[in-house]
């Protein structure tokens, strides 16, 4: 077995295991592995649940050649203990867990034993991981923040909030009293509303299918809000969450000439995207993916939680539904049902 980290720390910690694409995740303990460099030991304290799990439980990108490995790039937690290298926190230290790289060491992913398997293969970690009680996380994929700021809303920096916001500001350049429409209104859609209402944005056009989103986009600051893609009319920018290929193909052709379509959703392995008469669209339209905003964490998560503390930035209100640990296979069903802001995981 190999050798462990922990005088005086429990050695063990639960974790949600992914073992088998489409299966529910598996709850059990695993063991800390000794820290090399860069890396860092942190207890985790909440986790957001982003759509990028619910599409690597599913396969969506195809046949998952690391089975098995934990799961979540967004977290809030506090530093337990650093390994060789690291400058950039230090135990004790409350951090955001996000998967966009910031600054320090990129180290080497981890490996975890599992007890129950002796002989049995051992389960990747990634540079980033937050459906666990414990992680052993890179440094340049930790950012330090005050104490004053609630785990739940450290864990929405990891990914909604950064991402929506640093599309609004670096990707989609949204001006003040362009048009926007927003497809798919969860928890980085919601946020990429309310960033385009802090820019000046207008009109801003909700559109999802569940109707209980309707309520939480007024809140982010959209103007409309409808179910059906062609009533959106017209606009400079429309920025699709949802990774749905026939969407995607109906959002081109509302994207106004010299307009932008942002693709923030990824589409299912091997799905195929169609855009009739391509030959009428030369008119200067952009279309992109995003890059998770091209997010700074160690420069943009400060700064966008001296916004939150200011009240002029909302988060907590879109988080919608708390979970345990053991109750992650029910909160990804809620997830999956359409009918949350943003869901969080809560370790005990």
């Amino acid at each position: 077995m190999a050798e462990v980290w922990g005088e005086g720390i429990d050695m063990k910690f639960k974790a949600s295991i992914l073992t088998e694409l489409n299966k529910p995740l598996v709850v059990d303990e695993l063991l800390i592995p000794a820290l090399d460099v860069g890396q860092v030991l942190v207890k985790v304290h909440a986790s957001g649940i982003c759509g990028a799990q619910i599409g690597e439980i599913s396969g969506a990108k195809g046949p998952d050649k690391w089975l098995p490995h934990l799961l979540g790039h967004e977290g809030g937690a506090e530093v337990l203990e650093i390994g060789p290298g690291v400058t950039q926190v230090k135990p004790g230290d409350y951090v955001v867990m996000h998967w966009r790289k910031g600054q320090g060491i990129e180290a080497k992913p981890p490996r975890y034993q599992w007890p129950k398997y002796i002989d049995g293969p051992t389960v990747g970690g990634g540079w980033v991981t937050t459906f666990n009680e414990m992680a052993v996380v890179s440094e340049n994929r930790l950012t330090k923040i005050s104490q004053d700021i609630p785990f739940a809303v450290a864990a929405l920096m990891g990914c909604a909030v950064t991402t929506a916001l640093g599309l609004v500001n670096n990707e989609a350049k949204i001006k003040i009293g362009e048009s926007v429409a927003v497809a798919g209104c969860g928890g980085v859609g919601l946020n990429i509303i309310q960033g385009a209402a802090l820019v000046g944005a207008n009109p801003i056009i909700a559109l999802d299918i569940c109707n209980f989103k309707e309520d939480q986009s007024f809140a982010a600051g959209a103007t409309r809000f409808t179910n059906e893609i062609d009533e959106v009319g017209p606009v400079d920018v429309f920025i699709d969450c949802t990774g749905d290929c026939r969407v995607i193909s109906r959002a081109y052709d509302l994207v106004k000439p010299g307009g932008r379509l942002i693709l923030v959703g990824q589409p299912r392995h091997g799905n195929a995207l169609n855009l009739p008469y391509f030959r009428n669209q030369y008119c200067g339209k952009t279309v992109m993916d995003s890059q998770g905003g091209l997010t700074n964490p160690n420069i943009d998560i400060p700064r966008y939680l001296e916004l939150f503390k200011a009240g002029k930035l909302s988060l907590d209100q879109f988080i919608t539904h708390r979970f345990t640990l053991e109750q992650v296979n029910e909160a990804l069903d809620m997830v999956r049902s359409g009918n949350a802001g943003r869901v969080i995981l809560e370790m005990a």
